[in-house]
């Protein structure tokens, strides 16, 4: 019956595909759009991939405008906290406080590498948990390259944490990536929900990630960290902006426990931390906004057109049917299989679009919270396999460059494929075995 129920459903996406040319030229555009978000031909801003595939569904009718209105208002709560978030990390990072906390890991390294491994890992964990894994990419990973040289050990094993506590720590908080957002839409459980449902599994995907990078990376400590006795100095500023982040923290703490969305006060958070930190000292506040990574809104932007896109074709109807008739018959085999081709399929699309097209197919299914989970863990902590799985690690990659530092394609791949699924594995079986499934 399973492989009846299998067949019915690739029917019907083949009749689909087959039948009617306007849904083809919809996939077809999505897919090249979401190719070029990753692949970035001729070093053109992804933004401008995305924004030029959702504005040709619309030219070619494939898309009513006010279909695409709609898909552009349902990004708002991100695009607030998208804006809050990096708002707060340029803050962050102009006043020096990541440099600060670098600084202070290096000078607690005692000599030692694996020490100073550590100490990263838990700045990066602390970091993506309360300011999103984007910000981890974007403003810490020059830090740890500025705190490795200062070390004199070879940077690269240290700037892996990085790219990968970004993904493996992303599910902490709902705060903690932007994703989260996505997955669960306006279906945001209250914090202490979340809390129940995914911090264990959170914590062993954060100690697994630790683990096995510390053990495959092993051979690259046995340089000796230069030491260093000078006790890093935090300006006024900084000290503001650390007192606004850990504000940000409460005030989001706060509004996913009252079930409000969280962009908003993300949004609100950051904008006040800016007054408080520049209004003193009359500094304008375009010093701050000129280095925010603003093409990231209009990405998220067009991503969610595409989809609308994708989800209007009703190619969606068919997996959504299928998930729910087997969420019923075998609970616990579909979201460990829903989860790891969440993982998988991330690092074809992107962690972003796979993220909408999960939300979609969790509200049309009608999917039990703990099946949403298990999808949301495959879309966070999937993106460690590769460089296309997630906005966080492409970020990183352009922070590396600027550092004129450089990762191949199958350098992180070779490593994530070491990492990514002990960590994916343990982090869905500790989250199914809560759940009660």
């Amino acid at each position: 019956m399973a492989g009846t129920g299998d067949s019915t459903t690739l029917q019907v996406v083949a009749d689909m595909m087959l039948g009617s040319p306007s849904h083809v030229a919809t996939w077809l555009i999505s897919a090249l759009s979401i190719l070029a978000v990753i692949v970035r031909p001729w070093r053109l801003p992804e933004a401008l991939w995305a924004g030029l595939g959702a504005f040709a569904l619309v030219l070619f009718s494939l898309l009513p405008v006010s279909d695409a209105v709609s898909a552009l208002r349902k990004g708002s709560d991100v695009y607030f906290f998208l804006i809050g978030m990096m708002v707060l990390a340029e803050l962050a990072r102009q006043e020096g406080l990541f440099n600060w906390l670098a600084s202070h890991a290096v000078r607690h390294a005692n000599g030692s590498c694996a020490r100073l491994f550590a100490l990263i890992y838990g700045v990066g964990t602390l970091v993506t948990v309360f300011l999103s894994n984007d910000a981890t990419a974007v403003v810490l990973t020059p830090a740890v390259y500025a705190a490795t040289k200062k070390a004199g050990v070879r940077p690269l094993p240290y700037l892996f944490i990085c790219a990968f506590i970004a993904n493996a720590a992303s599910f902490v908080l709902p705060i903690s990536n932007p994703a989260n957002l996505v997955v669960f839409a306006g279906h945001m459980p209250r914090l202490w929900i979340w809390l129940r449902e995914f911090a264990m599994p959170a914590i062993v995907s954060i100690a697994v990630t630790y683990i096995t990078l510390r053990f495959f990376l092993r051979s690259e400590f046995t340089e000796t960290v230069v030491l260093d006795r000078t006790e890093p100095v935090l300006s006024t500023g900084g000290r503001l902006a650390a007192a606004g982040i850990v504000m940000t923290g409460i005030v989001l703490i706060t509004a996913s426990s009252l079930d409000w969305q969280l962009g908003l006060p993300t949004f609100i958070a950051g904008v006040g931390t800016g007054v408080m930190v520049l209004v003193p000292r009359r500094t304008p506040p375009w010093s701050v906004l000129k280095d925010i990574s603003w093409g990231v809104v209009p990405l998220v932007a067009g991503l969610f057109v595409l989809v609308q896109g994708v989800e209007l074709t009703g190619v969606l109807s068919p997996l959504e049917r299928l998930i729910s008739t087997r969420a019923h018959a075998a609970p616990v085999l579909t979201a460990l299989s829903a989860g790891s081709a969440a993982a998988i399929l991330c690092n074809v699309i992107n962690n972003l679009p796979l993220g909408l097209i999960s939300a979609t197919v969790a509200t049309g299914a009608q999917l039990l919270p703990a099946l949403t989970g298990a999808l949301l863990i495959g879309v966070d902590l999937g993106p460690n396999l590769s460089v296309t799985g997630s906005l966080a690690t492409i970020l990183w990659l352009v922070a590396l460059r600027r550092e004129n530092e450089d990762v191949s394609a199958w350098t992180f791949l070779r490593l994530g494929a070491l990492v990514m699924p002990p960590a994916l594995v343990g982090a869905l079986a500790t989250f199914v075995g809560l759940s009660g499934q």
